[in-house]
């Protein structure tokens, strides 16, 4: 099976992985991972769990996390997960880094677009050209 996290939850689980490794503390984080995941996403992986609770199953890996870097979080819970035949999918830190820079740059080409056009209109203007 395949459980794919949306960016959403993705941001959701880094920024509250980020509260935990600055605070120390670990319950917030386990209840966002856990709301990360649909109902039925949850009931399949109790189903494929020995003892039947995602919430040990999370308590699990958070104690096995070392609480330094959130990417190391998501490379348990999919180490973990894949021990039971979930293949779990989600969008990198890297690749949503990567994205936001196509968007700046498209952004920035925008912007020189801009600049470009009003510098032709002020031209205009001083020439006596346009209106």
């Amino acid at each position: 099976m395949e459980i794919f996290l949306d960016k959403r939850a993705v941001r959701q689980i880094r920024l509250s992985a980020q509260d935990a490794i600055e605070e120390g503390d670990t319950e917030s984080l386990r209840e966002d991972v856990l709301e990360a995941f649909t109902e039925d996403q949850v009931e399949e992986i109790e189903r494929r769990l020995d003892n039947g609770d995602f919430f040990e199953f999370l308590t699990d890996v958070l104690m096995e996390w070392s609480g330094d870097d959130a990417d190391e979080l998501f490379e348990l819970l999919e180490t973990q997960l894949g021990e039971v035949g979930i293949d779990l999918k989600y969008e990198s830190a890297s690749e949503e880094g990567e994205e936001a820079e196509e968007d700046e740059e498209v952004d920035d080409e925008d912007d020189e677009d801009l600049d470009d056009d009003e510098e032709e209109e002020e031209d205009e203007e001083e020439d006596g050209h346009g209106r």
